[in-house]
Parts: structure tokens; C-alpha cells; sequence
């Protein structure tokens, strides 16, 4: 018998099985698109239009309207009555919209400039934002990534309206594990299986798991698809590449004629229970008959790394009340634990007294790699941890980023300039210092001082830094930095590839002032600097901080070895 991966089609084939089977027709790229607006995609908004050209969001076929995002925003339903948790929208600038009339088509387009699809713009709005992310979310906390970016990083108008199909998005990762939901459904219809559980995941599948979808496989007497997303707003250590080298390793360990791994370039929002029933819906459409919902499922992590938003089983509850409507069973992963005297999972109910359990989750794992600590065998399997170990090396080989932010004068440039000496005077990775005034005049010379420049500068150094961390290096970032978003969004880009300290320099504003080398103080209280922090325009101190220094009680010198005490506490250097 063939095995799943022996019957998937050729790659070149898949794209006009999509279009006989998705409802959607094709569109030729013709001279006339041309003078159409372009509007380019996103990566979220890339693996939306995806999902909704190749049907896997049906019963959508394009982005809701205003009409359709009010009820399902307050309501999870279309306004023709069909269930839709999650608002699918296309964000975009407000100068953009006011470009744009109803009814127009406009251009969208991927990263390289390929037109993807054509859309007949039918609504244009501003929505109400603080109220979709109570509704939704059920939270307007600006930790949670899902109403973080809604909040802060979404464009400041919606536009709705029907898609066109040009071309869908090439990859060129794990063709042989990409699916439309109409190829799924054929392999699934050859290989004869009837019944299918759906497992989602955005994470490695570790041992626990592994116990717990063949459990539920078992007891069902269906067949497992392995269906892991590459989108995410949760920050890990490792991407997507890193997470299906582990899911082919994982695929392995399961009866190899039952199980089936296929890869979904879905974006999560991280909604919790909305979410686990969007995932159900999705899953529907793909050719699925039932669907594994987790504790926590599409839980975010708190500022603790633990899931801190939804209760443990609100996505059970929420996904089992709409299951008949669905048309998709609904199944609680199982309730394992480990067993040292047995060597296995076992339901937690099940163990007998004085018996030796244990557990442990993916957070303390990261924690045991970062601290170059063991990792217990029955936790996960040996060729998973190996890829994650490359990935995750221990806190002392990793690359981080030490982002100093304090008024204009406070010292950072000297502070962060002692500290690059005595790195390099350590040695054993590359340092590169960033500092504000250098980086304003080689990478930001045309931008002002408004705060949407101000912004797209420190968001800069912080792509910049990104890639230096990423790649093993030590970035020292020494600029303004007044404001806590911007700051927290730059936290959050280099967390997910390293490490980050912030260093707030709190020298206070009359010793800057006194210092004043440049003039700048004088000329803003002469009128002469517009919008000059912490004259006529705000510092928003940072909250918690790795460290606070303050230039006028300590030397450069002293500073700069503070630092490295706490580099070292916090594991990014050893002695």
C-alpha cells in the first residue's frame, strides 16, 4: 500500500486542482492592472488571502464586509446566519483607503511584487478596534500579541470585498507536506479513510502529545492528520523550519499507513476559544471528521510563560457547544502524565499510590536549553531535541541585544560604548554598536522627528539588531527610544530569535540639561527644536527594565561592569 507522501501531487499540479475545486476562477495578469491601486500584502495578510483563495476559510471568498465583520464580531456569524468566529480583514493605511472608492478593484500583491489577487473593494471603514479586541479576545491587555497587534500594528482601516484569483503564493519549503483542502480531501477519499482527527499545533510535538492523539486515534478508530501551522504570534526560539524538521521526525514514531502530516500556512491570532473553533471550522475543510482541542488551546503565554488569558477549558466548551452545527466532532486531548515505574503516559486518573509521576511543558523546556541544563528523556524524543538544541543554543552562545534607552545627554552612547570595549575585550562573538546619532545619519537621514519617524527609526535598529542576534552577535543599541510601544515591539522582534536586555539610563532631566554638549536643551527652550523629549515632548519611562543606571552617581566604567555582572547573572556570558 502506498504511503501518504508516495500519492500527494506533483506541485505543479496542485494549483489547477485548487482552481477547479475552490470556486474561485482564475484571473490573467493583463496590461490593464496596471493603473490599478496596488496594495502589498502583509505576511498575515499573505496567508489570508491564501486561505481564502484555496478554500480552506469557506465559506468566505474574500474579506468581510463591514456588514459581515460587525456580526461576526459580536455575534461569530456571517450575516446570512453561518458560523464564522474570527473577523478575516484586510488592514490597510488610512491614506491608502482614502484613495479608494467603492466598488473599485485594486492590485495585492506578495514580498516580491507578484500579483497575487484582484479585489472589488465594496466597503471601506474604520472600526471600532478596543471593541473587537474585547469581543474577540476578551481583552483589551496590550501583552496579548493577538490584541497587541490589532491594536498597534493593524492598519487604521478595514476593506472589504470578493477576490480574484492571479496567482497564488509560491513556497519553496515542504512542498511534498502543502495542501489545498481539496487535494486533502482526494488523498484522503484514495487512501479509504472514512474517519480523520484533526491534531493542530504551532509548537514541536513532543512525547505527551504524541501519547495523547494516538490515544484519542486509538479510541476513536480513526486515522490521525498531523496538520501544524507556520504562522504565529506566540514568540518562540525556533521558526517554522526548525518546528517541521521536528514534525517529520515526530511522523516517524506513528503507524505510518494511519497517519498523515500536511503543513497549513495559517496566521494564528492567538484568540483562545474563538480561535479553537475557527481551527474546527478550518479543519472541516479540509476533509476532517474529528478535532483534538487542547487545554489552553491557542492560549498566548503571559509575562511568566504561562498561558494566563483563558481558562483551561474554555475552548473545550465553547468549540463542543457549536460541534452538531459544525458538522465535526469535538474530542478533549487526554489527561496524560508520565509514569517512571511503567516508562509510559498514563491517564492521570489511573495512577496508583506511590507511584512516580511526572510532567513538564514546553516553557520549562526553553528554560532548561537557555540554562544549559538537562532534559529528561521521556520528555521528548532524542532527533526533536537535537534540532531544537541547534536552535536554541545555551544562553552563553546565543546572540542578544542590550537596548539602552534614557533622555537625550543621560550617557548612553558613553555607557554603551565602555561596554562594546570590554565585550570585545572578552572576545568570542562579533559586537556591533548602534548607536542613535550614527544610525540617524547612515540609515535614517531623510526622517524627521515626528513620532511616526521616530518610530520607523527605532524600528529599524531594531531589524537591524535582529539580524545581528539572530546570526550569534552581541547588538548594542543606544538611542532615545521614548516610547514604551515601539520599545515593547522591538523587545518582542529580538526575543523571538535571542536575547534582550533594556538598560534604562535614568539620569535625570536638570543633569542632562546641565550637560547639554550639543546645544539641543537650549534650542528647545528657546523655541527652536519642535517635539524634543522631555522638553515639548514626552519620555515614557520604561516599567521593568533589566537595569537601571544613572550617570550621575556612577562612572562609564562602573556602569559598564555593572552590566556585565548582570549579563552574566542572566546567563548571556560566562567567566
Amino acid at each position: 500500500m502506498l504511503n501518504f507522501h508516495q500519492i500527494i501531487h506533483p506541485p505543479a499540479t496542485r494549483f489547477y486542482e485548487t482552481l477547479r475545486t475552490s470556486g474561485m476562477s482564475q484571473t490573467k495578469q493583463s496590461a490593464n492592472t496596471a493603473d490599478l491601486p496596488i496594495w502589498n500584502l502583509t505576511p498575515r495578510q499573505l496567508s489570508d488571502t491564501e486561505l481564502l483563495l484555496n478554500g480552506a476559510f469557506t465559506p468566505l471568498r474574500g474579506f468581510l464586509t463591514q456588514q459581515d465583520y460587525v456580526s461576526v464580531v459580536d455575534g461569530m456569524r456571517l450575516t446570512s446566519g453561518e458560523l464564522w468566529p474570527m473577523p478575516v480583514t484586510l488592514d490597510v493605511s488610512r491614506q491608502f483607503a482614502q484613495t479608494l472608492t467603492h466598488g473599485q478593484q485594486i492590485v495585492l500583491r506578495d514580498p516580491e511584487f507578484v500579483v497575487i489577487a484582484l479585489m472589488t473593494v465594496t466597503d471601506i471603514w474604520q472600526p471600532d478596534k478596543l471593541h473587537e479586541a474585547w469581543q474577540v479576545y476578551g481583552t483589551t491587555d496590550p501583552y496579548h500579541p493577538g490584541v497587541d497587534h490589532l491594536l498597534h500594528r493593524s492598519g487604521e482601516y478595514y476593506l472589504g470585498g470578493k477576490l480574484e484569483l492571479v496567482e497564488l503564493p509560491q513556497h519553496y519549503d515542504f512542498l511534498h507536506r502543502r495542501h489545498t483542502p481539496a487535494e486533502l480531501k482526494a488523498h484522503f477519499h484514495q487512501l479509504g479513510w472514512r474517519r480523520i482527527l484533526a491534531c493542530h499545533t504551532h509548537r514541536p510535538i513532543h512525547c505527551l502529545q504524541q501519547a495523547q492523539t494516538t490515544w484519542r486515534a486509538r479510541e476513536l478508530e480513526a486515522n490521525l492528520l498531523l496538520h501544524p501551522t507556520t504562522g504565529g504570534l506566540q514568540n518562540h526560539c525556533f521558526d517554522h523550519f526548525t518546528q517541521m524538521r521536528c514534525h517529520e521526525h515526530t511522523l516517524s514514531t506513528y503507524p505510518e499507513q494511519t497517519t498523515a502530516l500536511s503543513l497549513i500556512n495559517l496566521a494564528m491570532r492567538m484568540a483562545g476559544p474563538r480561535e479553537a473553533l475557527w481551527h474546527a471550522l478550518i479543519r472541516k475543510n479540509y476533509g476532517c471528521t474529528h478535532f483534538m482541542v487542547e487545554r489552553h488551546h491557542a492560549s498566548p503565554m503571559d509575562t511568566n510563560g504561562q498561558p494566563g488569558f483563558y481558562t483551561p477549558e474554555a475552548a473545550l466548551r465553547l468549540c463542543s457547544e457549536y460541534a452538531a452545527e459544525m458538522g465535526i466532532e469535538i474530542v478533549e486531548a487526554p489527561a496524560l502524565t508520565y509514569v517512571s515505574e511503567r516508562a509510559e503516559y498514563v491517564p492521570a486518573r489511573q495512577t496508583n499510590t506511590g507511584e512516580t509521576t511526572a510532567n513538564m511543558d514546553e516553557a520549562a523546556l526553553l528554560r532548561r536549553l537557555r540554562n544549559g541544563q538537562p532534559v529528561p528523556a521521556w520528555f521528548t524524543l532524542p532527533a526533536i531535541l537535537q534540532e531544537i538544541r541547534k536552535a536554541c543554543p545555551p544562553r552563553h552562545q546565543q546572540g542578544f541585544t542590550v537596548f539602552f534607552t534614557g533622555l537625550s545627554g543621560s550617557g548612553k552612547s558613553t555607557v554603551a560604548n565602555a561596554l562594546r570595549i570590554k565585550l570585545l575585550e572578552m572576545g568570542g562573538r562579533p559586537v556591533t554598536l548602534l548607536d542613535g546619532d550614527v544610525v540617524r545619519k547612515n540609515l535614517s537621514s531623510e526622517l524627521t522627528f515626528s513620532k511616526e519617524h521616530r518610530d520607523l527609526n527605532i524600528r529599524r535598529i531594531g531589524f537591524v539588531a535582529s539580524e545581528i542576534t539572530k546570526n550569534g552577535g552581541i547588538a548594542i543599541c543606544a538611542p532615545i527610544a521614548p516610547y514604551t510601544r515601539i520599545r515593547r515591539e522591538v523587545r518582542e522582534m529580538i526575543e523571538a530569535v535571542g536575547g534582550f536586555v533594556e538598560v534604562y539610563v535614568s539620569t535625570p532631566l536638570e543633569e542632562c540639561e546641565r550637560r547639554d554638549r550639543k546645544g539641543l536643551y537650549a534650542k528647545a527652550r528657546a523655541g527652536l527644536l519642535k517635539q524634543f523629549t522631555g522638553i515639548d515632548d514626552p519620555y515614557e519611562v520604561p516599567e521593568n527594565p533589566e537595569l537601571r543606571l544613572d550617570t550621575t552617581e556612577i562612572s562609564a566604567d562602573e556602569c559598564a561592569h555593572q552590566l556585565l555582572l548582570k549579563l552574566e547573572k542572566l546567563g548571556y556570558i560566562e567567566e
